[in-house]
């Protein structure tokens, strides 16, 4: 005969198990709870012997706790891009925490409550009915989240869930996490069905119509009492392992990837660290697992291999030898593997030989930062990347093309290889000419960078800008041939030293001169001004703004004698300086309105904008490939863009060169012209600057 519950609206929780059972399972609970917290110690002690990270990790710490708290919760992250996954990923999380809390809460009313303090159980009428309530609700989500998954993984076979770092432990993961999940409810639907379907039971509705489904098939009362203690014990001992073994497997990225949230440096990628002053060039750079800081650890454990950033990344589209996701777990695979004794020692990356990471790897990454955009876990990708390619700079094994490009650098200041006396010589064709910054007080202090003072092709772009200025009576001026190049892409490519040279130069420059803002036209210097030279020279502190900025206020004042006389339509780039890593949207898009033409945006806009290819030191590369990422781009605007556009707007004189080239070697030159935003100002303004079709092209320097 099954054993009835009593009168009281509640449940008992080891029905059928006994006291026996009941010990059992408290000594079992105990050992996975110290097998738990073991492998967080483990974890946490690795973090601690690792080398300390150069930026505060830790400050405004309740800031960091809310903002990874709410992120949680609305799981923002996980819907960006990808509506599916948000939805599934809430149901998942919210199911989750549900039933944490809702066991929790269940230990304390049986251990604390009524053992320990000898009160009253409160697990009883109004309360349990409520707890029961919204256990089964959350709970049906979860398992509804978890059959989402399962479904996108194993019934559509989502690409970018399966890589060379899949095996059966993603398989355990998920298939354990529905097995909880179903479980759950098969148990209490056997004891509804045991105890005699009580009538506040109903509101464990999902718990109770398995017991129906049960009592319809033929399942009566004393066969689901005798059941019930398997079905009981082997949900209890798979919760209890999944507890025990979370920190020593996949699952773990429930705890890391929380504390990378926490950990997050918010200007990740917008600036690099340092080298220290001391540092050999053998101790440069990432050479060995013992190179990593301990936050490099945690973002490498955070990975939950879920494939964003391989999705978004450029590279990776136009088949280069990168893909993110493969990178960070290859970085962790052999971390494990070395501290486990399984593998030999290795350098973390080389070019040619054996090593965990190619060079060409690192030679492919633009960094343009979509990976860490896309990343829900904010693993800063551009920072591990940066650290391999200083080792390869300090190895002597930079790509020949780029080294060419640093030794201009190093010799003239700027990346063509041009005597500094020939910066402004963009200037000699207009017909008025450029303050000199270093002579009088100016309110801009225009940076022009190496492509508008030295490319054919950009420095159309240079007299358009400054045609801008002086019609709007700005008061402007430039450094002349004080000007050095602004070394961001340089850092980025692993030349730390002549960076720093480039830093101390510049920033000697411009305090010489006396200014109110300093004005760029390339999104690179504007990123490197506004987030790396202040950490890197005393006193730099001046407002920094990128020209689209600049001649949008122009615009707003009515400063600038601007006509509506534009009738057809354009699409407009995102530089990913400008945008993704500077979230300048919105200023260069009100400009192309202003001229009167129509905007039609590609579908890849604003933060998820695809790269030209020419950033992380691509633009001085050459690679041999089917598509370019920059031909890619010009596709998208042709094919993809819902109207008819024969125009493309860009804002930075990189993407200028690479759009250029892909235009040509893309077999786009009878379909779009490339025009940077200041000659559309300018046109629309009936300034005489020429035509874009005719003239010189962008060239890549040698």
């Amino acid at each position: 005969m099954p054993v009835l519950q009593t009168d009281a609206v509640t449940r008992e929780t080891f029905w059928t198990i006994g006291p026996v059972g009941e010990a059992a399972f408290y000594y079992l609970a105990a050992v996975a709870i110290l097998v738990f917290l073991y492998g967080v110690y483990a974890r946490i002690v690795t973090y601690a012997a690792a080398p300390a990270d150069p930026f505060a990790r830790l400050d405004d710490l309740g800031k960091r706790v809310a903002r990874a708290t709410r992120l949680l919760l609305t799981n923002e992250a996980q819907f960006d891009r990808d509506t599916y996954a948000g939805v599934m990923h809430t149901f998942v999380v919210w199911g989750f925490l549900t039933l944490l809390i809702g066991t929790t809460i269940l230990a304390i009313d049986m251990d604390i409550w009524t053992k320990l303090l000898g009160q009253d159980s409160f697990f009883v009428g109004d309360f349990y009915r409520s707890y029961s309530l919204v256990m089964d609700a959350l709970g049906l989500l979860f398992v509804v989240g978890v059959g989402m998954a399962m479904w996108r993984r194993y019934g559509v076979r989502e690409a970018r869930l399966w890589g060379k770092h899949t095996d059966l432990e993603d398989d355990a993961f998920v298939l354990t996490l529905f097995a909880l999940g179903v479980g759950g409810y098969l148990v209490e639907g056997l004891r509804i069905l045991g105890t005699g379907f009580p009538d506040f039971e109903t509101v464990s509705f999902v718990g109770y119509a398995l017991a129906l489904v049960g009592r319809a098939a033929g399942l009566d009362p004393g066969t689901a009492e005798a059941v019930y203690a398997v079905a009981w014990w082997s949900h209890s001992l798979l919760a209890l392992g999944f507890v025990a073994l979370l920190p020593y497997a996949k699952p773990v990225h429930m705890l890391t990837s929380m504390a990378n949230v926490v950990t997050r440096d918010e200007k990740a990628g917008k600036r690099l660290p340092g080298v220290p002053a001391d540092a050999s060039p053998e101790e440069i750079g990432t050479g060995s697992v013992d190179d990593f800081t301990w936050r490099e650890l945690l973002d490498q454990d955070a990975c939950t291999t879920c494939g964003r950033c391989s999705s978004v990344c450029p590279a990776n589209e136009v088949g280069r030898n990168l893909d993110p996701r493969d990178v960070i777990l290859d970085l962790k695979a052999y971390r494990e593997a070395r501290a486990a004794g399984e593998a030999e020692e290795l350098p973390i990356v080389a070019d040619g030989g054996e090593s965990v990471v190619a060079a060409e790897s690192m030679n492919a990454c633009l960094s343009c930062m979509a990976c860490m955009d896309a990343c829900p876990v904010d693993i800063e990708h551009v920072r591990q990347f940066t650290g391999m390619n200083r080792r390869l700079t300090e190895s002597g094994e930079m790509d020949p093309h780029v080294q060419d490009a640093m030794m201009n650098v190093f010799q003239q200041g700027n990346v063509f290889g041009d005597p500094a006396r020939k910066r402004p010589d963009w200037a000699a064709d207009l017909d008025f000419e450029v303050p000199d910054a270093r002579e009088k007080p100016v309110d801009l202090l225009w940076y022009v960078g190496d492509y508008p003072s030295y490319d054919d092709r950009n420095r159309r772009v240079a007299r358009a800008l400054a045609r801008i200025f002086e019609a709007a009576g700005v008061s402007y001026g430039i450094l002349y041939d004080d000007e050095r190049h602004d070394g961001n892409d340089v850092r980025r490519v692993g030349e730390e030293g002549l960076y720093e040279m480039l830093v101390e130069d510049n920033a000697a420059a411009l305090e010489s001169c006396e200014f109110d803002e300093l004005v760029c036209t390339d999104p690179h210097s504007y990123n490197t001004f506004t987030h790396e030279y202040p950490e890197m020279a005393d006193d730099f502190d001046y407002p920094v703004s990128h020209y689209t900025e600049v001649v949008e206020r122009l615009v707003s004042e009515g400063r600038l004698p601007l006509s509506s006389s534009l009738d057809y339509a354009v699409t407009y780039h995102d530089p990913c300086h400008l945008g993704r890593m500077n979230d300048v949207y919105e200023a260069p898009r009100e400009l192309v309105r202003a001229t009167g033409a129509t905007l039609a945006e590609m579908p890849r806009n604003r933060s998820n904008s695809f790269c030209c290819g020419g950033g992380g030191g691509g633009v001085w590369t050459e690679v041999e490939e089917e598509t370019k990422p920059s031909e890619e781009r010009l596709r998208e605007a042709v094919e993809d863009t819902d109207a008819d556009v024969e125009t493309f707007v860009v804002a930075c004189p990189m993407c200028t060169t690479m759009f250029e080239d892909g235009r040509k070697t893309g077999d786009f030159e009878d379909e779009l012209e490339i025009v940077d935003l200041t000659e559309l100002l300018v046109e629309a303004m009936d300034a005489p600057v020429g035509s874009v079709a005719d003239g010189a092209t962008s060239e890549l320097p040698e």
